[in-house]
């Protein structure tokens, strides 16, 4: 049942965009057995977007695998987009992903934001949810977004320096707003130099050790600008959450099966968070990696989730 490593590529058998209203249109992808138990891939960011890599994590002998990119992210449109852009559309547009597809009940794969993403969606619907397979827990509270945009700097200072210094040294005292101004600056030159800061100073915190690739994959202009406006956004306007209301919710899901794997050394959501939320939620599995940082795709993080999709085998 355990497996350490990530499935081979596979390509969907189905694509789809689904308009929203407004100006959003959803890009979303079936991959895997047809006949499968659905499993629902949910990125990070908010705004990162989805690759073809998220696929596998899954068993697609097994796994009807369901990835889709977030309003204003990946290959979603418009990129950036942040009109109609709150924690309640992307939960009404899961539910409405689900009608499309005819899913009755789906497995709930996120990461970081996705974390967050998954346990509102599944408080607010939790008989559509089979089960949790949650990493790098982020609850989406004031601390934790202030930790993000000053605290990191006391364990990843030379990065942190280069995302303050980006701004003009009397716009540093309020770093969110002096990005978000030029972030939603019409001009390419000046909203892109912005998302490629804030989105290489995120990939470079993002792995206990540094990888280039990650920062790379990170600084792609379509995964930057989504990242660093769409964070900015949501940043801004507290996720769109009441404060506290993830962690508040857990009797709403508490008898759902739910897995929390968290890298003991992830900066970008501090093991805090997921401790807490263990300590409140004591029925999920609590799988701590002792070699890891945040990002999914480092070896034990990887190891974790992948046979976390497999255990789940068990139970359909």
């Amino acid at each position: 049942m355990r497996r350490r490593t990530l499935f081979n590529p596979i390509e969907p058998y189905e694509t789809g965009r689904l308009p929203l209203g407004g100006p959003h249109v959803m890009y979303w992808e079936q991959s895997g057995n047809p006949e499968g138990v659905p499993v629902l891939f949910l990125h990070g960011g908010p705004g990162a977007g989805a690759s073809s890599i998220h696929r596998r994590f899954f068993d697609p002998a097994h796994y009807r695998i369901v990835v889709f990119d977030q309003r204003g992210a990946g290959r979603s449109a418009p990129l950036g987009e942040l009109a109609d852009n709150t924690t309640d559309h992307l939960v009404a547009d899961i539910e409405r992903l689900r009608e499309l597809l005819a899913v009755d009940r789906w497995l709930l794969f996120g990461g970081s934001w996705g974390s967050s993403l998954a346990l509102a969606y599944a408080q607010r619907h939790p008989e559509r949810c089979r089960g949790l397979i949650l990493r790098g827990i982020f609850l989406c509270r004031p601390h934790e977004v202030d930790w993000f945009l000053y605290g990191i700097g006391t364990i990843f200072p030379e990065p942190w320096r280069a995302f303050r210094d980006f701004l003009p040294e009397d716009e540093r005292e309020n770093i969110l707003e002096g990005y978000y101004r030029r972030l939603i600056d019409p001009d390419p030159a000046v909203h892109m130099a912005a998302a490629r800061a804030w989105s290489a100073y995120e990939g470079a915190c993002s792995t206990l050790l540094p990888s280039p690739e990650t920062v790379a994959a990170f600084s792609d202009e379509r995964v930057a600008l989504g990242l660093a406006r769409i964070e900015a956004h949501y940043f801004r306007n507290g996720c769109f959450l009441e404060d506290n209301t993830l962690l508040r919710g857990v009797d709403r899901v508490r008898d759902i099966p739910a897995v929390i794997v968290q890298g003991r050394y992830d900066l970008i959501c501090p093991i805090a968070t997921a401790d807490e939320l263990s300590r409140a939620w004591p029925e999920a599995d609590y799988i701590v990696v002792a070699n890891a940082g945040h990002s999914a795709l480092e070896e034990g993080l990887t190891a974790e989730l992948v046979t976390a999709a497999e255990r789940w085998k068990a139970r359909a």
